[in-house]
């Protein structure tokens, strides 16, 4: 193989050889004769066979010389500012094939090398760093799934059990089953909300635009927890503007109102307060969702729209960490802004401005 390759080089370069003697040979031929024909013509000289023959000697072996000259350095150029950055990047190119992401090229001299290479290595890096990216959000994604999974498969797995034991009583069948259906039940949430944001993530749900009114809509939603704050004498004070029309898909914005107002029953003790507030302008609704809950550190605040993320592992028995991913995925959809505003100790306010075109 490596005799084959040799053979290969040795007949490029000299092609490359013949390619230039020939080319030098008629630019300085022609050269010559225009040369020759001008001083004869002009001397009035006469040119003897001998003469014709020493001269057509010399000038063939400058040819010869010059060409051999020009092909080095065109080798050299080419070694230098075309091969090497070339195998730079196929070098590269087969460790990420091999999975190795951490791969970088470095920048070429720009005064020594065709600016494009630094384009094509910039792309590059940028693809290898965003590849390394995927790689590892998928691993992440992987192995919080499986983490995930594991809390309801145990609880189903332990009450499984115990319902098989003799001689039962009603009262606790009764909890042995509910505690097989709570498991079952975060189980099914778990994976409606990973397909339905793996859906968002991918844009396989495109937004059906349609004018509604978003206060009635704050309202519908709001009303569906009317049996959550009574149980815990939750006071519920809101503030929505009348007429706020908006051109939007409403069944994707419902999927965020029912998180963020599901979160703030959630975290609001009994006797707490959650409020909604909805104003708006020409262009665009704002929408703020506030509870008097145990709220979150700045550091928490900086994780809560990451997958699987909770911050309150006291709750986490009621969520999957995919409810604020969700949300968030959807007001970008939206061309939308979300933010959080946060003390420990006295709650939070989630602010969803949307467009309202």
């Amino acid at each position: 193989m490596k005799e084959t390759t040799l053979v290969q080089r040795i007949l490029k370069i000299l092609n490359l050889y013949c390619t230039v003697f020939l080319l030098v040979a008629f630019v300085i031929t022609c050269c010559l004769m225009l040369f020759v024909s001008t001083l004869r013509d002009t001397l009035g000289l006469v040119l003897t066979e001998a003469n014709i023959s020493a001269a057509a000697k010399i000038t063939f072996w400058n040819v010869a010389l010059l060409s051999l000259l020009f092909t080095v350095i065109d080798i050299l150029r080419r070694k230098y500012t075309v091969e090497r950055p070339l195998h730079q990047i196929i070098d590269a190119a087969e460790k990420i094939v091999q999975g190795d992401f951490t791969v970088r090229i470095k920048p070429q001299n720009k005064f020594a090398t065709d600016p494009s290479f630094n384009r094509i290595i910039g792309c590059f890096n940028q693809m290898a760093e965003e590849l390394g990216s995927v790689e590892t959000l998928r691993t992440d994604f992987i192995a919080n799934v499986s983490h995930e999974m594991k809390t309801p498969l145990a609880v189903i797995k332990n009450y499984s059990s115990l319902l098989q034991t003799a001689d039962l009583s009603e009262e606790k069948r009764m909890e042995y089953a509910k505690g097989v259906s709570d498991g079952a039940r975060r189980m099914a949430d778990m994976m409606t909300n990973i397909l339905k944001l793996n859906r968002l993530e991918n844009q396989q749900i495109y937004p059906k635009t349609e004018e509604f009114d978003l206060g009635e809509q704050l309202c519908e939603c709001l009303l569906q927890y009317e049996n959550v704050w009574e149980e815990a004498n939750i006071d519920i004070e809101t503030e929505i503007a009348e007429d706020v029309l908006v051109t939007a898909d409403a069944e994707l914005l419902s999927h965020v109102w029912n998180n963020l107002l599901s979160n703030a029953f959630k975290f609001t003790p009994e006797g707490g307060t959650v409020s909604v507030m909805l104003t708006a302008t020409e262009h665009h609704a704002t929408v703020q969702v506030q509870d008097t809950g145990c709220g979150m550190s700045s550091d928490v605040g900086m994780h809560i729209f990451e997958k699987f993320y909770q911050g309150d592992t006291s709750h986490s028995a009621q969520g999957n960490g995919l409810g604020l991913a969700l949300v968030k995925r959807v007001v970008d959809i939206m061309h939308g802004e979300i933010s959080v505003q946060s003390t420990v100790g006295e709650g939070s306010t989630f602010t969803v401005r949307i467009p309202r075109g």
